[in-house]
């Protein structure tokens, strides 16, 4: 197992691949995104414990993982977080610029309206803890930072609540992928334990953002 997540995420290639994805699944939620950071995750903590296991004797050192073939911690987190927070930005200029015939697409969905409504009604609150939930459900992000656009909501409002969510999802996803692999070994079943985590703060999310909005008092 630990040379099959070598050989998927060794490289510096890992971090264009998920910047790429993290970047674009704001337009095509079905790409993997959250997946391949648990993978990288889960090939550092098997990098990190191949190596504390290694010691100082030469029969070791043969099966040690050479630092450089597994992704750090610190370049995942960075990469996954700067192109969320990208790809929100990219979402929300479009969506600005989107016109009338935006304006009707979101108008013919329900849960694009009442995304924007909520958003908007957050925001005016002086919070945004919404945009950090969404990031977390199937297509939230899309539907929040398109919202948010259409809605022709202020940079400055949504930015640091999109920066927020992008530093907490990536956060969590290396933490599943970091942590798993400690805990359950470089194996698909460690990996698949922590992308079920992953689904379920999703479904979790889901189901808060579809709750109906507090009546104002």
């Amino acid at each position: 197992m630990l040379d099959s997540v070598r050989l998927l995420t060794g490289g510096p290639w890992i971090y264009a691949v998920v910047a790429l994805s993290v970047l674009l699944d704001v337009f095509l939620p079905v790409l993997p995104s959250g997946v391949l950071v648990i993978t990288a995750a889960t090939a550092a903590a098997a990098g990190s414990t191949a190596a504390a296991a290694a010691g100082s004797t030469a029969a070791a050192a043969a099966d040690q993982v050479p630092p450089q073939e597994v992704p750090s911690l610190l370049a995942l987190l960075l990469c996954a977080t700067t192109a969320s927070v990208l790809g929100d930005l990219v979402a929300y200029r479009v969506a600005w610029r989107g016109g009338e015939r935006l304006d009707r697409a979101i108008a013919r969905s329900r849960r694009l309206t009442s995304a924007q409504e909520r958003l908007g009604a957050a925001i005016a609150r002086g919070g945004g803890l919404l945009v950090v939930i969404a990031r977390f459900a199937p297509a939230g992000r899309s539907v929040v930072s398109l919202g948010a656009g259409a809605a022709h909501r202020r940079v400055q409002e949504f930015l640091p609540w999109s920066a927020l969510a992008a530093v907490a999802w990536a956060g969590y996803s290396v933490a599943l992928g970091y942590f798993g692999g400690q805990w359950l070994g470089a194996t698909w079943v460690g990996v698949g334990v922590s992308a079920l985590a992953l689904v379920g703060a999703g479904a979790l999310a889901a189901y808060v953002m579809r709750r109906p909005a507090p009546e104002p008092a």
